[in-house]
């Protein structure tokens, strides 16, 4: 395997490793449409409520993230998220996760 594989699949399962990231690439996945859109931050800090301090980390940790890995398109001007162009990239580990969630444990979305 390339070193660059390498790092790219570490990016990947980096890009899976918080919460609100998965909440926000799941919900990409469901909407299934390239030109489908999610809201920030209802969309994605809708269970927790949209509290301060999970926004300023939404906006200033985890959109950054997952934008410059290219798994997302980050409208800052309207507060929507769309597909990246790496999105296809991690779909399969999306859709694996959301066929098996019955079997995740509770908090993992």
């Amino acid at each position: 395997m390339q070193a660059h594989t390498r790092n790219r699949i570490d990016d990947l399962f980096s890009a899976l490793t918080n919460r609100y990231r998965r909440r926000l690439l799941v919900g990409l996945l469901q909407h299934d449409s390239q030109s489908d859109t999610l809201e920030l931050p209802a969309d994605v800090l809708t269970t927790d409520g949209p509290s301060e301090a999970l926004s300023i980390e939404l906006y200033h940790v985890h959109l950054p993230m997952l934008e410059e890995r290219e798994l997302i398109e980050w409208e800052r001007e309207t507060q929507t998220v769309s597909p990246g162009p790496a999105f296809e990239e991690i779909r399969p580990l999306l859709e694996l996760m959301d066929e098996h969630r019955d079997e995740l444990p509770d908090d993992w979305l």
